[in-house]
């Protein structure tokens, strides 16, 4: 970013010899830039996105089917830009400034991405984690207001050596021994408590028949769970509707961010006391926070855009401790319940040095 890079330039000022030095470097630059093969990915920081604001014209989060109320202040998505490898070509000379500069990123385009993967294939993936954090940061904010929502199992695809193999695709699972399935969570529950004994499980397929099959769960060597062998995808139905008015911002890192932003529109009050908060973390739909890639790039967005304090999931403090910019609080939460406290508490006028925070190491 333009503010970075003058400080780092000041610093350089300072050294003795600046000349010689700055011409040493900039030949060095040339003379790699016609050697080194550009075949690198980087990062550097993003645009930020206010989800309890405008965007073009058009709230960034619409909601419909309940009462919202005004909201104030900030709560930032943030976001990274991604150079190379299939999101397009890099100049060897953009890798080298990304190594100099201590806010960017480069590695190799082979440790990123898988050498077969398009253009195509990571605008789609991109899309679908971003549609999929949607609809968890939606059943996580119903869930924190206490607001019931239905929720099926939808079959997408099976293991090869897959338990429940008389299943296939768009079929619906329905029950457990006899037993409605409500949820992901409640059936991985069953399951374990069962302890792999045989099943009863029944489903509709896409025609709409009703068919019941005998399974029996699969532990797995891993984790030590009894699975069905299955690729599910959680379809959800709320009491309220969300549009996102968001299109070119892909994958899943928005997902807690979004989530509050729910939460503010339907909560009466101010949430965040007109405050400027940024953010970012994955989240599922039982509202747990998780790490994302790129926080050193965000953090330094969030800051540029204006932020005072940060929303980090606590699984990346080993990276933000040590790399927090200057004027900007880092909050870390393990799920939506603590971010939405951080963010009220503070609002109303609380210190953000009370709260958990990434630059001492995570806490317990």
């Amino acid at each position: 970013m333009p503010q970075r890079r003058t400080h780092t330039l000041r610093g350089r000022r300072r050294r003795p010899g600046l000349g010689a030095a700055a011409g040493i470097a900039t030949f060095l630059l040339l003379a790699a830039g016609a050697v080194l093969p550009p075949s690198f990915v980087t990062d550097s920081a993003g645009p930020t996105f206010n989800t309890i604001g405008d965007y073009e014209g058009k709230q960034l989060i619409g909601i419909e089917g309940m009462q919202t109320y005004p909201t104030e202040g900030n709560l930032d998505l943030t976001t990274v830009f991604v150079s190379g490898g299939p999101n397009g070509p890099t100049s060897a000379l953009s890798v080298l400034g990304a190594w100099l500069d201590p806010g960017s990123t480069a590695f190799p385009s082979d440790a990123v991405y898988s050498p077969e993967l398009t253009t195509e294939d990571v605008s789609s993936q991109n899309a679908a984690e971003m549609t999929d954090s949607q609809s968890a940061a939606q059943a996580a904010a119903a869930s924190h207001l206490g607001l019931d929502y239905t929720e099926t199992l939808r079959v997408t695809g099976a293991a090869p050596d897959a338990a429940a193999s008389d299943l296939g695709e768009d079929d619906v699972l329905l029950a457990l021994d006899g037993r409605p399935i409500e949820g992901l969570d409640q059936l991985g529950e069953a399951l374990q408590q069962g302890g792999g004994a045989p099943v009863s499980l029944t489903y509709r397929t896409p025609d709409g028949q009703e068919r019941t099959s005998e399974v029996t769960p699969q532990r797995d060597g891993s984790s030590g769970r009894y699975l069905l062998g299955l690729y599910l995808q959680r379809d959800f139905d709320f009491p309220f509707d969300v549009t996102y008015g968001l299109e070119q911002v892909g994958g899943p890192s928005a997902g807690t961010m979004f989530a509050l932003g729910i939460v503010d529109e339907l909560t009466e009050g101010s949430m965040t006391g007109g405050e400027h908060f940024a953010g970012t973390g994955t989240i599922d739909a039982e509202g747990k926070v998780g790490s994302i890639g790129g926080i050193r790039q965000k953090l330094i967005g969030a800051r540029d855009a204006g932020a005072s304090v940060f929303i980090a999931p606590s699984e990346n403090c080993d990276e933000v401790s040590g790399h927090v910019p200057d004027g900007l609080s880092v909050v870390e939460v393990h799920d939506l319940d603590e971010a939405a406290d951080a963010v009220q508490r503070i609002g109303a006028g609380e210190d953000p040095a009370s709260f958990p925070h990434c630059e001492n190491g995570s806490a317990a």
